[in-house]
């Protein structure tokens, strides 16, 4: 018998039909987690540079 890798057993078991819900919302929770990373870095650099008022304004778009 073939020994599986980790990673091997972890994508047999992720690719089962009732599992592929659980992959897409693990992808959106990835996603969503890297835009408030993204836009917290924003809001940081803008306050920094002495535009903290600007963060109001670009919440608004």
């Amino acid at each position: 018998m073939e020994q599986l890798t980790g990673l091997q057993q972890f994508l047999l078991i992720l690719t089962q039909a009732d599992n592929i819900p659980i992959m897409g919302m693990m992808l959106l929770v990835l996603f969503f987690t890297w835009m408030a990373l993204k836009q917290a870095r924003r809001n940081d650099q803008l306050i920094e540079h002495g535009h903290r008022d600007r963060i109001i304004e670009e919440m608004r778009k």
